[in-house]
């Protein structure tokens, strides 16, 4: 599964923030909170929405806060100590901790997926199904490895993870398929091919702004 973008951190962090709302309502929506895309950008504003359910409006707070966190701290070891600090995030430290056993079995695993030679776009797809087949926490496990998915691939340059609505029922077909075949194949191929974006860049073009070469 090859890269499908190859930006600079600084690309990187633009896009990120330029679709901050786009991801945390997407996610929010995975999470089955009730809301609208608008009521994203005003809780992102720090401004109250009425009418809504108080689970819901957590739930994108937690969300919204998770992805600061990313943000502000892109270039830090993505280790499980991290991914719980996610998890604590979007659920509000409402999860227990892992016991000793559980830590040691999902560091092995963390590690055969950050380690392993395949590109970033697959290490990140496959960390965020790892976190939603093998729930890893009492609850918010796909935000959470969404958002650690993200983490790798906004530091490495190789865009975003967005699963927009309007793919949401056929990522859940997918999942449910590969919790009964223990087959990752065509949920990974759907997720690479239909959640992956970026921003397209003419190098060639920049270098000439860059060197002011212009015929």
């Amino acid at each position: 599964m090859k890269d499908k973008y190859d930006l600079s951190l600084r690309e990187s962090m633009f896009l990120a923030k330029k679709l901050l709302v786009d991801s945390i309502y997407n996610s929010a929506r995975m999470e089955d909170c009730n809301i609208e895309f608008a009521d994203v950008q005003t809780m992102i504003d720090d401004v109250s929405v009425a009418d809504l359910k108080i689970e819901d409006v957590e739930g994108v707070l937690g969300i919204r806060d998770a992805w600061k966190y990313v943000l502000n701290s892109i270039n830090d070891l993505l280790n499980l100590e991290y991914i719980c600090r996610i998890n604590s995030l979007i659920s509000r430290n409402e999860n227990g901790i892992l016991g000793a056993s559980q830590k040691d079995k999902r560091n092995e695993k963390l590690d055969s997926i950050l380690l392993n030679n395949s590109s970033a776009t697959e290490k990140a797809i496959e960390l965020f199904l790892w976190s939603c087949r093998y729930k890893l926490f009492d609850s918010y496990n796909k935000s959470t490895g969404l958002i650690i998915a993200n983490k790798l691939l906004i530091s490495e340059g190789k865009g975003l993870l967005i699963i927009k609505e309007k793919n949401l029922k056929k990522f859940n077909k997918l999942l449910v398929e590969s919790y009964k075949s223990k087959n990752c194949s065509e949920i990974s191929n759907f997720l690479h091919k239909k959640c992956i974006y970026g921003l397209e860049i003419d190098r060639k073009l920049k270098q000439k702004y860059k060197e002011n070469k212009f015929e």
